[in-house]
């Protein structure tokens, strides 16, 4: 097994592993140092005694030790916990369910807030860092350290339940007692995770494909329980299409190449016919919310053979009504995108100085670059020069980067 291998390995069954032992004993935070324990006895003991026939089976085992002496060596706990653990004692031949899903819906108990339940669920479920968690919700790396600490003392506070929409106390499928607002969270963290996967914030190559295809495992577990859930398909579907892309998006150097001079012959046309079926099935749904409206934008770059052959009048009005559903700068950034392409560059440019006071935008990357690339278009070589400069050195992905900087470079003023 390669390097490669033997992380994406452990990465996949770390949140399974963790979301077994919060299952059957509770205490999220010693769970959580517990699997970490274990794992890091992995990384020093397979590569020289071999991967065992049963890795998540190895890890529960060890994990569930690991967390035994945890509670053993707290004299402040009661006898009965530590009784209840050592009573559950895993052996290695642990059948193989995946609780990954089980640790999401967990992650995002009703004692949290919203921003605490995403960020936690990254950490615990995602596997992100906390850096990478921060660039996602634009807020400092302390600042977001903070807030997942709090989350963990608030879920080893107030306890945790495994209640899956679609269980008892539910009708319909229809979430209950709480759930239809997990649910709304637990989709935006899938979401957030196949953003990480699909353009990395940091690092050497532009995409994680592991968080990527995690993402979509997860969302298709959800729709599994929830199948007549618009949004749910919604946004499996805006993560089918999107993924479709991969392929074209870097050449063989990886080297990112923009959507307009992608070579979209080799988009996945499974995906995106599986993507598409899923979008009309979606729409036919009593309300547009979020996620449907973004997979309609998808489709309809999907639907395009050709760069040119876009119909940008139609993606303008999905951004417009995704802006009136769900408010967000970025979604009025791409509705400048779109602008620009049906009423020219100046258009897009004036539709973007609206969001200059937006302190959540000051500096991002994706403001300048589409800024830079909008005034390249109205012939504004030293503008658009600075602008790209100015973004390539505010992202942290240096596939990103490369390219910012050559774009930079070929509208350059001359001295």
């Amino acid at each position: 097994m390669t390097v490669p291998d033997f992380e994406n390995l452990l990465r996949g069954l770390t949140p399974q592993v963790l979301g077994t032992l919060v299952r059957r004993y509770g205490h999220f935070e010693g769970c959580e140092d517990a699997v970490q324990e274990a794992v890091l006895a992995a990384a020093v003991q397979w590569p020289s005694e071999g991967v065992p026939a049963n890795p998540r089976g190895w890890l529960v085992t060890v994990a569930s030790r690991r967390l035994i002496d945890q509670l053993r060596g707290d004299r402040a706990r009661r006898e009965r916990e530590w009784a209840t653990a050592a009573a559950e004692v895993v052996p290695e031949d642990v059948p193989d369910t995946d609780d990954t899903l089980l640790l999401l819906f967990l992650c995002c108990h009703p004692a949290l807030t919203a921003a605490s339940q995403t960020a936690l669920t990254l950490r615990a479920v995602g596997g992100l860092t906390t850096a990478e968690i921060a660039r996602a919700f634009l807020v400092p790396e302390a600042t977001m350290a903070a807030r997942i600490s709090r989350a963990k003392q608030r879920i080893r506070a107030a306890g945790g339940s495994f209640e899956l929409p679609g269980a008892a106390g539910s009708e319909g499928g229809v979430p209950a007692d709480g759930h239809g607002e997990r649910l709304r969270v637990v989709l935006h963290v899938l979401y957030l995770i196949f953003n990480e996967g699909y353009t990395a914030s940091s690092g050497d190559e532009l995409h994680r494909l592991d968080l990527a295809r995690e993402a979509i495992r997860l969302t298709r577990s959800v729709r599994a329980r929830l199948p007549e859930d618009g949004e749910v398909a919604g946004l499996l579907a805006l993560m089918l299409l999107t993924h479709a892309r991969r392929a074209a998006r870097t050449t063989a150097s990886g080297d990112l190449v923009p959507l307009a001079e992608q070579d979209r012959t080799a988009w996945d046309r499974a995906l995106i016919e599986e993507g598409t079926d899923l979008v009309k099935e979606a729409l036919a749904g009593p309300e547009l919310g979020p996620y449907r409206l973004q997979a309609a934008i998808a489709a309809t770059h999907a639907d395009a053979l050709a760069a040119e052959d876009t119909d940008w009048r139609q993606v303008y009005a999905l951004y417009l009504i995704l802006e009136r559903v769900a408010p967000n700068p970025m979604v009025t950034l791409n509705r400048a995108i779109a602008l620009a392409e049906t009423d020219g560059p100046e258009a897009g440019l004036a539709l973007l100085a609206t969001l200059d006071a937006d302190a959540r935008m000051a500096g991002h990357y994706r403001l300048l670059s589409v800024r830079a690339h909008l005034l390249e278009r109205t012939g504004d070589r030293a503008g658009a020069y600075e602008q790209y400069r100015r973004a390539a050195r505010a992202t942290a992905s240096l596939a990103e980067r490369r390219y910012l900087e050559a774009r930079a470079g070929r509208v350059r003023p001359a001295r």
